[in-house]
């Protein structure tokens, strides 16, 4: 019960200010883990407002992303996971659709260690995304993203897992 009040105060901290304050778009996920595991994620992002290396081919940008992620196991079991990662984003140049490359490497913070089959070792994991898709219309994004959670070895075991989604992103 006191891992669930941690787990809900920690969404609040990360999720309520940052969401009030800064928002700038909301995006939902549905994919699948190494695991067979299926994914849901709700999230907020919000814009570096900043371009660097800004020419005719494209700009380098990014966004701050604060989620929530559902995951709901084969076997039964579930999780729900918080995550916040800076994410940079090298869009193309374009006028109706833009497609667009990112990478970024945040933090999560897991309810449970174990996932299926795999011991994630601790509740803290680092997670690092890699991802492409289109930007197109009033703010709208659609896009195919990887992304990898472990804990870098700071507690063993360090199973680590992965997760394939396609998300949806609409500026606010």
């Amino acid at each position: 019960m006191i891992r669930c009040w941690t787990f809900t105060a920690l969404a609040a901290a990360l999720l309520l200010p940052v969401g009030a304050a800064h928002a700038a778009a909301i995006s939902i996920a549905a994919g699948q883990s190494s695991e067979s595991t299926h994914v849901l994620r709700a999230g907020l992002q919000w814009d570096f407002n900043r371009s660097w290396w800004q020419s005719e081919t494209g700009r380098l940008t990014g966004y701050w992303d604060a989620s929530y992620s559902y995951w709901d196991g084969d076997s039964g079991s579930s999780n729900h996971s918080l995550s916040f990662s800076p994410v940079l984003v090298y869009e193309f140049a374009g006028k109706q659709v833009r497609p667009y490359l990112e990478a970024g490497i945040g933090i999560a913070a897991f309810e449970n260690t174990q996932l299926e089959d795999r011991e994630l070792g601790s509740s803290f994991q680092f997670e690092d995304r890699l991802g492409a898709g289109l930007r197109f219309g009033q703010g709208q994004e659609v896009g195919l993203r990887i992304i990898h959670y472990s804990n870098a070895g700071l507690q063993q075991p360090n199973d680590g897992i992965e997760v394939v989604s396609l998300h949806y992103r609409l500026d606010l």
